[in-house]
């Protein structure tokens, strides 16, 4: 059976870091964390469940994630995000992978809290991603925001059962204000791909398909206020990217 290493990157995490390190159980052989020199509790949090933290400052997600998967001692890696817990069942199926590993990644479900309501539609469920690997078969890839692990040619993925809780938004501030950061940040990568045309189509039209795809086709609504919260800041996210790319407001990421 493979030893596993459990990576986390964090800034600032000292409200989830320690429900993250608690619910991982007996799956990690080691914890690495790749703090960006956080200014709270984090490190010491992190320390105080005998995690080793490796200071890297921010250059941004993908390069992060990448230099804490080179960061673990052993090839198969768990990477998790510090608002991520894993659930009795994602625990068992990460120990079932590790005792007959067969892909070069797997995927997990992300069953995200918004505001205190679980959110199961929208869009937003289950939310795969691909974040058990062995790391000598794929990396990291992307620009400045929606990063994703990619395996290499010709090597296949699996899926694990289960969920990781995602502690998305605490407050519809909160939620806003993030959705100001990734747009800018999405605006910037957009410049950088060279993608510049918007017009009265990218700043109504996009929008109001954005919300009624989500709100109405994609069941938003069964998720009460919550729903409709996400389908509306969503839809102004989606004016806001385009919106700073026409007058060139993006702004630098940050961590």
């Amino acid at each position: 059976m493979p030893a596993l290493s459990v990576v986390i990157i964090t800034f600032n995490e000292e409200a989830n870091i320690a429900r993250c390190l608690q619910a991982l159980g007996d799956v990690a052989d080691e914890i690495v964390v790749v703090d960006s020199f956080s200014t709270d509790n984090t490190v010491a949090i992190c320390q105080a469940h005998g995690a080793r933290v490796v200071q890297n400052a921010f250059a941004g997600y993908v390069e992060q994630k990448n230099f804490a998967t080179d960061q673990a001692r052993f090839d198969h890696v768990l990477q998790l995000d510090a608002d991520e817990v894993l659930t009795d069942e994602l625990r068992r199926s990460i120990r079932a992978a590790k005792a007959s590993w067969q892909h070069a990644a797997y995927s997990l479900a992300r069953l995200t809290n918004y505001c205190g309501t679980w959110v199961r539609h929208g869009g937003w469920y289950p939310d795969r991603k691909l974040r058990l690997y062995d790391r000598r078969l794929g990396r990291w890839q992307g620009l400045l925001l929606h990063e994703h692990y990619e395996v290499q040619p010709g090597q296949t993925t699996g899926q694990l059962t289960g969920d990781a809780l995602h502690y998305s938004y605490h407050s519809i501030a909160q939620h806003v204000s993030q959705l100001n950061k990734f747009t800018s940040i999405t605006a910037q990568e957009w410049a950088l791909k060279g993608k510049t045309k918007v017009t009265i189509f990218h700043l109504i039209v996009k929008p109001l398909w954005k919300f009624v795809h989500g709100y109405v086709f994609r069941l938003g609504f069964l998720d009460g206020f919550a729903g409709l919260s996400i389908a509306a800041i969503s839809a102004a996210g989606v004016f806001l990217k385009f919106a700073k790319l026409k007058t060139g407001t993006q702004n630098a990421p940050t961590a």
